[in-house]
């Protein structure tokens, strides 16, 4: 009997159900429409109004389409590799990536901004790809701690090799909307392999990204 694909491996431990792709978008979209009619209407909400009678459709398309899109591993980018003719062996920085993502134990926002450094070998990265990257692990339920490590994991695989630096600053609204509202704090993590736990480079990146 054939063994079942271990989705959790595929995507880079986000919590899946193996048989999490069984409904196609339509389907879902459907499915979650109705499901979000019923909070509205829970929540008392007239859905005979003409501003609230489509939220439901709306709602559903936007997690289906948009916000929570990187849970499907078929809109992961496709990475253009070029030669690396320029024997360029310095470090290439991508800071300041805007991000948005969403807390997976509130379903509210995470704003901020991704930057990810690697050190050249045999390749370079397009560098509209590395934007997209983030952008795919970021369109889904997230941890920051989770989506630093699928980011960077992601970016050691493309290019074969550790040398491979991403650091994330973002603002939770689960802190700032809600909870001990505390609209000031910020929440940083940090991922270095490879050459950039060196020290002397390591300090040489956030250097870069510390500089405006």
């Amino acid at each position: 009997m054939k063994e079942p694909i271990n989705l959790n491996e595929i995507i880079k431990a986000t919590p899946l159900r193996n048989n999490a792709f069984e409904l196609n978008d339509a389907e879902k979209i459907n499915k979650i429409e109705y499901y979000f009619a019923e909070i509205m209407d829970t929540l008392g909400l007239d859905l005979t109004d003409d501003s609230l009678k489509d939220t439901p459709k709306r709602v559903a398309k936007m997690f289906v389409k948009e916000i929570f899109s990187g849970l499907n591993p078929k809109n992961k980018p496709a990475i253009s590799l070029f030669e690396n003719k320029y024997s360029y062996n310095r470090m290439l920085v991508e800071k300041d990536i805007t991000l948005y993502s969403n807390c997976e134990h509130h379903f509210v926002p995470i704003i901020g901004k991704a930057h990810v450094a690697y050190i050249p070998h045999n390749h370079v990265i397009g560098l509209s790809k590395i934007n997209r990257l983030v952008q795919y692990y970021a369109k889904r339920p997230q941890v920051q701690e989770r989506l630093t490590v699928q980011i960077a994991e992601a970016l050691k695989e493309i290019l074969e090799h550790e040398d491979v630096a991403v650091v994330i600053e973002a603002d939770h609204l689960c802190v700032a909307s809600r909870g001990i509202h505390d609209t000031n704090s910020k929440t940083i993590t940090d991922y270095f392999s490879g050459k950039f736990e060196n020290e002397i480079i390591r300090q040489e990146f956030l250097s870069y990204i510390k500089n405006k």
